[in-house]
């Protein structure tokens, strides 16, 4: 017998020696054993300290009988869930394919898309309108219940004012559909990020249209080549108006809001511009001690663009021989629009030997510019044109490998390096009676781009 209880205390030494040494194993293996037994809650001892001493267990069985099941289960069945979605209509829509996109099975509607006149309209016309759908939640799509489209006016007196409206709505006589003309509304908002790729990323991130990152490049045209100079890390904040359509930023042409006020940080250099109109001149960007940020030519006629050929010596690709460049070859695809780098009168539009479809305009003081293998020309001949006009598109007429546009600037007959000449050029200056209006409004902007940098992505305020 004392052999007996010798050995047994030999096994249990042992065992928990075996715990000891390995505690994630053995537990492994209980909790398997456990689990395959229907044990659902459990704890783990010593097994010198295991109390074997049967346990008094008493089970209690109570009915329950929930109340107000039926009418909870009816009340259910009467509440409708709605689900609500949004895009954009696409060139290849159809009513079908638009339907099914928003998530709703309805051929009720998608007849009703195609036959009615007013509803036909929303699939019609350029792509780009703003949907907005309401339909019942059920598996495989729902019923519509309300589509709502908005778009630019149909009126052309009303571009850029306001927007058609077109509701398609369900009753219980059927479905109806309504064109209406609204006012737009002016928003003012803010963005600002940091440039870790290009640009246009950074002004994506910081949900900024395409618009307004053209306006802030041109603002700062002046201090930042941005077709070379950008560069990781820069940042940017921007304070502008919004065109909004019940509430939504419109997407369409002809309604660009205006950058009202920006900062560039490029290296170690900081940039600021505010929007300001003087009483009876025209309104331009000045930096926040009142100078001003336009100057007579702008760098470039081309929003954005890469130089593929500068002023300087070059191997030319048609003639084969090496000749002075005296202009400067810009790469865009062809129809990009083609802008004014300043006030002037167009002295020549026309084709002309080699530059192909070419437009020459006249300025101050015995100045010219030449822009040419132009695709199109949206000039005449005597016309006058304010810096910033369209004049054209690029293209690739006369001896041109490609769509570029070919940029000269001439003083007095002699051709120069247009960029000199542009960041060289005369600036407007304020006038002494509106020099204190401006600093207060300088100063109001200055802190809405503050708040801007703090709140990258935002709404500042609304302008009835």
């Amino acid at each position: 017998m004392n052999n007996l209880g010798e050995k047994a205390r030999l096994h249990l030494a042992h065992a928990d020696l075996t715990v000891r040494r390995h505690p994630k194993t053995f537990s492994a293996i209980v909790t398997a054993v456990l689990t395959l037994s229907g044990v659902t809650a459990f704890g783990v001892a010593p097994l010198s300290m295991v109390d074997s001493t049967p346990k008094n267990i008493q089970m209690v069985t109570e009915s329950v009988s929930p109340e107000g099941l039926a009418e909870q289960a009816e009340a259910l069945a009467d509440y409708e869930m709605l689900l609500h979605r949004s895009d954009l209509t696409r060139s290849t829509d159809t009513a079908d394919t638009l339907l099914r996109r928003l998530g709703i099975s309805d051929p009720e509607a998608s007849a009703f898309l195609r036959k009615d006149p007013v509803a036909r309209t929303i699939l019609s016309g350029r792509p780009g309108k703003m949907l907005r759908a309401v339909t019942e939640s059920t598996p495989g799509g729902g019923e519509l219940q309300e589509l709502v489209a908005r778009g630019p006016a149909s009126d052309a007196a009303r571009t850029g004012t306001h927007f058609t409206r077109i509701t398609v709505r369900r009753a219980e006589q059927g479905l109806s559909a309504v064109s209406e003309q609204v006012p737009m509304k002016i928003e003012t908002r803010s963005g600002a990020a940091t440039v870790t790729s290009t640009l246009f990323a950074a002004t994506d991130e910081a949900r900024m249209p395409d618009n307004i990152t053209s306006q802030m490049a041109e603002m700062f045209d002046n201090d930042v080549d941005f077709r070379k100079e950008i560069q990781r890390g820069d940042s940017f904040a921007v304070v502008y108006e919004t065109m909004t359509a019940d509430g939504e930023p419109v997407t369409w042409a002809g309604t660009a809001g205006r950058v009202l006020a920006g900062r560039f940080i490029h290296g170690s250099q900081t940039y600021e511009a505010v929007w300001f109109q003087e009483p009876g001149k025209k309104g331009e960007y000045y930096s926040l001690k009142g100078q001003g940020k336009q100057k007579a030519f702008m760098a470039s006629p081309l929003a954005f663009s890469r130089v593929t050929s500068g002023f300087a010596m070059r191997f030319h690709p048609i003639l084969q021989t090496w000749r002075a460049h005296l202009g400067v070859d810009m790469g865009a695809p062809s129809g990009t629009p083609v802008r004014t780098v300043g006030n002037g009168v167009v002295n020549f539009a026309g084709v002309q030997n080699g530059y192909g479809n070419v437009v020459v305009i006249g300025h101050s003081a015995g100045r010219e510019t030449v822009y040419a293998h132009l695709s199109r020309i949206d000039v005449s001949k005597g016309a006058k044109v304010s810096q910033g006009a369209v004049i054209g598109a690029v293209g690739a007429t006369g001896w041109a490998t490609g769509p570029h546009l070919h940029f000269e600037f001439k003083v007095k007959g002699a051709q120069v390096n247009p960029s000199q000449i542009a960041r060289a050029s005369e600036t407007s200056e304020l006038s002494p009676a509106v020099r204190v209006r401006f600093d207060v409004h300088a100063k109001q902007m200055h802190a809405q781009l503050v708040e801007s940098i703090s709140r990258p992505v935002g709404k500042l305020a609304r302008v009835e």
